[in-house]
């Protein structure tokens, strides 16, 4: 049991305290883009980006107002739009899909690895001839942690399809010693506060080795122009903020440092529950996952909404990333999924819960939840 009666708080997530230390950085650069009256785009969004391309080891890099939009921009750079199809997985953000259906194509959802939750290539390949024609595919680098990218990309250039990677949660994540967002055609970032390099608000980025695709991606985010008033495609307004390109320049310098941090967390946490002989599933990384960044630290368990509970009332914060896949949401219904065609999708919503990895914790907050865990498999009260 929770040793002495002890009850912290732990969210899953701080920010506050994480931003401490930066906020003298921060309010310095806040004040100077309001001092310069340049709030769209200009030289803080061009340095982010050559940051962000030298990091991932691609030539280009191209802000945008959200990793939604990351999504929608590559998709629609690569010539995905109406009647076209494209492969991904249904245990993700609903942004991976929507985006699909934001460019008038139909999203083909395939099943995960119930290890890695990662889109599985062997049923990739299944679906790639049951579905003739597919336009793209959009491997999810889910949790930190890259999918097996090397089989995807083998059939992608087979079947003369795209690649897109949502990177949404691994900036800095290697495959084979290579970083997301440098393998497919076109990568994908988000910003969004939670991430692991998150800004003050929306904003997101693409990345890409093909001068061809940087110079219409970086047009699809202005409406489609080149030129000022002169439109070579029908884009759409997705500029990055130039206040959030200084924030997010100030926070890229710590990157590492958390990152590091995170894997930390995650070792200390495999280390005391490992040993503990509790009945949870911890993360699985294989071989081919060189560098974990931890967007999140996804436990397993047959009574997670139990054990949800119980850490909620104990004080820590946790999440259920993502409670019904994506083949089963309402607006995809008229696709004709049903429950049980992707049943390792349909367990891992069903199973999967998030505990708090954030850098911004101590060895005590791990230590603190992994009692609060322990404990609640020590309670005669709980319903098994």
């Amino acid at each position: 049991m929770i040793l002495a009666g002890v009850k912290k708080s732990v969210p899953l997530l701080d920010l506050a305290t994480l931003h401490a230390p930066l906020r003298d950085e921060i309010i310095a650069e806040i004040t100077r883009i309001v001092d310069s009256q340049k709030f769209i785009m200009g030289e803080d969004v061009k340095q982010l980006e050559q940051l962000v391309a030298s990091y991932t080891g691609t030539p280009y890099a191209i802000g945008c107002a959200s990793g939604s939009d990351a999504l929608f921009l590559a998709l629609a750079a690569c010539g995905v739009g109406p009647g076209d199809r494209v492969l991904t997985t249904s245990y993700s953000f609903f942004a991976t899909a929507g985006a699909i259906t934001r460019v008038g194509a139909t999203p083909v959802f395939v099943d995960i690895d119930p290890v890695t939750y990662n889109i599985d290539p062997v049923l990739v390949a299944q679906a790639l001839e049951r579905h003739p024609g597919i336009k793209a595919i959009i491997p999810v680098h889910l949790f930190g942690a890259c999918a097996d990218m090397d089989p995807i990309l083998e059939l992608a250039k087979a079947h003369n399809c795209a690649v897109i990677e949502d990177g949404a949660q691994s900036i800095g994540a290697e495959y084979k010693g290579r970083k997301a967002q440098s393998m497919g055609e076109v990568g994908c970032i988000s910003f969004f506060p939670s991430k692991n390099l998150g800004g003050f608000g929306d904003g997101g980025m693409v990345t890409t080795n093909d001068e061809g695709l940087a110079r219409k991606l970086a047009a699809l985010r202005v409406h489609g122009s080149l030129k000022k008033y002169y439109h070579e495609w029908v884009g759409v307004n997705s500029r990055l903020d130039t206040m959030q390109a200084a924030i997010l320049k100030v926070k890229f310098r710590y990157l590492d440092s958390w990152t590091e941090a995170r894997n930390q967390h995650a070792s200390l946490y495999r280390q005391i529950l490992g040993d503990s002989g509790t009945p949870i599933g911890l993360p699985v990384t294989t071989p081919y996952q060189t560098r974990h960044v931890y967007n999140q630290f996804v436990i397993r368990s047959s009574e997670r909404d139990a054990l949800k509970a119980w850490l909620q009332e104990h004080g820590v914060g946790t999440e259920v990333y993502y409670p019904l896949p994506l083949h089963l949401q309402p607006c995809y219904l008229d696709l004709g999924y049903h429950e049980g065609d992707l049943p390792h999708s349909e367990a891992a919503a069903k199973e999967t819960l998030a505990l708090p990895v954030h850098p911004a914790m101590s060895t005590d907050d791990i230590e603190y939840v992994c009692e609060v865990i322990k404990s609640y498999f020590l309670n005669p009260a709980r319903q098994a």
